[in-house]
């Protein structure tokens, strides 16, 4: 892609573009972002607060315009994105109400009061990069943006290059909610920019959602520069079905979680793992329903099935299920076929992934299914934790507290009990091992980013 684009996935047409930023514009973007930081940072929590609440009123006044931006860039169903508005909504609303409280200072035991106190507070670094994908546009920034924000700290935004007008939207969004202009500023950034910016010594941090291979390469980066990161990568989250389980809700979770956004999600159910007891049941049931799908304009709320955000997506999709059928995979097709128009993949459940199938440890980013048969829970345990992600997972029960005892068991940063993996304002979203590191949201996503400054103050003649 030689420039940032808006090409609609279900038309193939070319809307908009943008000219990649000049090093020049990027350099002067640091120096105002970091201006904009000495003057944010002295702001109080109210007046922060005041800006995100803001942000969330205009997101749900104007759900209207933000949302089919979301399904012209990267082909989002339209009540999925206004899902999406709201969401992020949420997430402005969150830190309007908690950043104070979960920014506050604390009072730290010591071992003899008489000699004095000590003190942890918590203060911004300054300026952020942030580098977010095209799946979730605009949650995508609102998860970095309102904590960090509200924590003082001031943010450069390098999006996904096919998503230029969610970016400009929010960027705009923040400006009308009375965000200090370039306290939050868009980049049409280069990846090989990403080194200009993180060497600046005026940038402390990069928060990255995306690939493995962006996250090696930008954690490489940041580390070769001292510089914190987070990192949120990718996900092979499994969907484990237990004897036990309420069979027709279960799979209808299963639909939902699989296809939820295209099957573009780091957090979709994407491999369903099942005891043998009701295996056969299951995958008959989970066929009808994923075959009830509709493809088609993802403006027409009839339709279920969106397509991908790109050709490319699309066809490196097939590319992937082939692979899996040359190393011994069975792959079914499921209903009706991928209409010719658009970026669409016929849904596919892959079968018969054995051990040697590399493609047992691929994520598929987009209506692809992996089944397998659990000989017991022990054996399903087994399955769901041989993943080199560690991002979700979900345990499908009548017995919730077993299901959470399960939970324990399977190794990734989030597990649902009788639901699949999901994203809200009020939880924290991270993962494990080749999921990256660091945690978003809440508290944990606040303080990622900010100096745990320690203050004693010592009697004077305290010993030494």
């Amino acid at each position: 892609m030689t420039m940032f684009a808006t090409t609609n996935p279900y038309t193939g047409e070319v809307l908009k573009t943008f000219e990649f930023s000049t090093v020049e514009e990027i350099k002067q973007a640091i120096d105002d972002a970091d201006r904009a930081f000495q003057g944010w940072r002295r702001t109080s929590f109210a007046e922060r607060a005041a800006v995100m609440r803001k942000a969330a009123d205009i997101l749900r006044r104007d759900a209207d315009k933000y949302a089919p931006i979301l399904t012209l860039e990267m082909g989002k169903l339209i009540g999925e994105a206004r899902a999406e508005v709201e969401l992020s909504a949420a997430i402005f609303d969150y830190y309007a109400a908690n950043a104070e409280k979960l920014l506050e200072s604390e009072n730290l035991p010591v071992a003899d009061p008489v000699e004095g106190r000590a003190i942890l507070v918590h203060e911004p670094l300054g300026v952020l990069l942030a580098i977010e994908p095209w799946n979730f546009p605009y949650y995508q920034i609102a998860r970095i943006i309102a904590p960090q924000l509200s924590a003082g700290n001031t943010v450069l935004l390098k999006h996904a290059a096919n998503v230029p007008q969610c970016a400009a939207a929010f960027e705009a969004l923040m400006l009308e909610a009375g965000l200090p202009r370039h306290a939050f500023i868009s980049l049409y950034a280069k990846h090989e920019h990403v080194d200009l910016i993180l060497s600046d010594p005026k940038v402390h941090g990069v928060a990255l959602t995306g690939s493995e291979a962006a996250g090696a390469a930008v954690a490489s980066a940041a580390g070769k520069a001292l510089k914190k990161s987070t990192m949120e990568l990718g996900g092979a989250d499994a969907f484990v079905v237990l004897k036990d389980a309420d069979l027709e809700k279960t799979v209808k979770w299963a639909v939902f979680g699989r296809h939820w956004n295209g099957g573009q999600v780091c957090v979709s159910s994407k491999r369903m793992i099942v005891a043998d007891e009701i295996y056969d049941a299951f995958a008959e049931k989970y066929g009808e329903g994923v075959a009830a799908l509709r493809m088609g304009d993802p403006l027409d709320s009839a339709t279920t099935l969106a397509p991908l955000a790109s050709q490319k997506a699309a066809d490196d999709i097939k590319n992937m299920i082939a692979k899996a059928v040359e190393h011994g995979a069975t792959a079914t097709p499921v209903g009706p076929a991928a209409p010719n128009r658009g970026a669409f993949v016929q849904p596919t459940i892959l079968t018969d992934v054995d051990e040697n199938n590399p493609a047992r440890h691929w994520e598929f980013f987009g209506p692809v299914s992996m089944l397998f048969r659990a000989k017991d829970e022990d054996d399903a345990v087994r399955l769901a934790n041989d993943s080199p992600f560690g991002l979700g997972g979900s345990v499908f029960t009548s017995d919730p507290k077993h299901g959470a005892e399960v939970a324990r068991r399977i190794t990734t940063g989030m597990v649902f009990v009788n639901h699949p993996t999901m994203v809200k304002a009020d939880l924290p979203f991270g993962g494990v091992k080749r999921s990256g590191y660091g945690r978003e949201l809440l508290g944990l996503g606040i303080k990622e980013f900010v100096n745990h400054k320690l203050i004693d103050v010592v009697d004077i003649d305290a010993p030494f």
